[in-house]
């Protein structure tokens, strides 16, 4: 604290100030990338885009976790909602510039076995925002999770003609990320093929 005296007309005034004493922001840790969470509300009467809901932005740790602890968790939202979270400014369907020539990997998470959704969205997110997909996570575009009766968590990349790309993150996926076993399987799929839907069908299948 600082004492300034002032001289007018041979009277003087004594004025406290405070030097620097507003407390600094805290420090926070920034990320690689920014992120943008999204939910989709699932309503019959509303056309897909009308379900689709940008719920909020982050690029740092804190603002993470701030968003995470004050959203409901997957294992409590209704059948037929799901949450995504992509890079910001890529939207979360295949036809975004930056999801049209990729494709995504699946796994299947069955609704009435006693498995820690909570804990796997959780892994895969974190796995996501910290960069953990290594020397590939530039080519991680985000994820979904499907609350349906067969839950479902899927990773999309940004091209699926990076066949040794994919593979290493298909490992990544499913061992670190998700944790299963090797008789669990997940598979990839083109977001092409699944355009066509008739002709849908996983190109490449790590089950062991």
């Amino acid at each position: 604290m600082e004492i300034i005296q002032l001289h007018d007309n041979e009277a003087s005034v004594k004025m406290e100030t405070n030097i620097n004493t507003s407390p600094e922001p805290p420090l926070k840790h920034p990320l690689e990338h920014k992120w943008t969470l999204w939910f989709y509300e699932s309503n019959k009467n509303k056309s897909w885009l009308e379900n689709l809901h940008d719920v909020y932005s982050f690029d740092t740790v804190e603002d993470f976790w701030c968003l995470y602890n004050h959203i409901r968790p997957v294992n409590e939202l209704v059948h037929g909602n799901d949450y995504m979270l992509f890079k910001h400014g890529i939207q979360p369907m295949w036809e975004d510039e930056a999801n049209k020539r990729g494709g995504r990997w699946i796994a299947n998470v069955d609704s009435k076995q006693n498995s820690p959704l909570n804990d796997l969205w959780l892994n895969v997110l974190l796995f996501m925002i910290g960069e953990s997909f290594d020397e590939y996570s530039d080519e991680i575009c985000g994820a979904f999770i499907n609350i349906r009766k067969m839950n479902r968590i899927s990773l999309w990349t940004s091209d699926a003609s990076k066949q040794n790309d994919i593979m290493a993150i298909g490992e990544k996926f499913k061992y670190e990320c998700l944790r299963f076993n090797r008789e669990q399987k997940i598979t990839y799929e083109t977001h092409d093929d699944y355009q066509k839907k008739s002709s849908s069908k996983a190109i490449y299948t790590l089950f062991c």
